[in-house]
């Protein structure tokens, strides 16, 4: 294949891309890679309470404006977005959401995966999420399905940091240095003008990260994200 290399974040409601996987998306299309960020919903139920709180507010404005949002920090952290639309609280995904999202695997033919945690007890969305992102994975590389179109490979999955990672039975496995890019991933989150209560906690996030990355390492790290493999990584070296 020729042109930029690509990578998919899926992501259960309008901002969670936003605070868990920034400044992965900003780091990788600086490098000129391609990401596409797959919104399943536009969080309108459960992740919009700013929003409700209005006078006059309809279902088809909260997901107006959270559509405007995640499109505007998309856009600053320089990826795509597409919407599925499937709602949330509760949410469900139906087999042709599961297949669309097989299709955009075979024709993004991306390098590595970014989504949610396998268990949060806190939003049943984000788990549900993660398996619907890794099942259509799985579909994406049957031989028997749609054989007209090629199969694609094994690109490692990476799970984002939850809310409440404890909770959750999350570990970080892999510290990400986000520091030359935090300024976009800042930008972005003042994007999501629904949730301003989070930007100062997923700083603080970010922080945290950063001084563990600096402590795991022999480089001075400001700000940072982790992640959790979900498969092992293959190497030919170990450093």
């Amino acid at each position: 294949m020729t042109g930029p290399k690509t990578a998919m974040v899926v992501s259960a409601h309008s901002a969670d891309f936003v605070w868990r996987a920034g400044g992965a998306i900003a780091l990788y299309t600086e490098r000129g890679w391609e990401v596409t960020v797959i919104c399943l919903s536009f969080g309108e139920r459960g992740e919009s309470a700013k929003l409700w709180r209005e006078p006059g507010m309809t279902m088809d404005k909260v997901k107006a404006n959270r559509k405007e949002e995640a499109t505007r920090a998309a856009e600053i952290l320089g990826a795509k977005v597409i919407f599925f639309d499937v709602g949330d609280y509760p949410m469900r995904i139906p087999d042709g959401s599961l297949y669309e999202l097989a299709a955009l695997y075979r024709r993004i033919r991306p390098e590595f995966v970014l989504t949610h945690s396998l268990k949060d007890p806190y939003n049943f969305d984000h788990p549900l999420v993660s398996r619907a992102a890794q099942e259509a994975r799985i579909v994406a590389q049957a031989h028997g399905h749609e054989p007209g179109t090629p199969v694609i490979g094994a690109p490692p999955v990476f799970l984002f940091e939850p809310h409440q990672p404890e909770q959750c039975e999350w570990k970080p496995q892999l510290l990400l240095d986000i520091t030359p890019v935090w300024p976009k991933k800042y930008e972005a989150f003042k994007a999501m003008n629904a949730q301003e209560h989070l930007w100062h906690y997923y700083e603080r996030v970010a922080l945290q990260r950063g001084a563990q990355a600096s402590r795991n390492s022999n480089k001075t790290i400001k700000y940072g994200e982790a992640y959790q493999r979900v498969f092992p990584q293959v190497a030919e070296e170990l450093a």
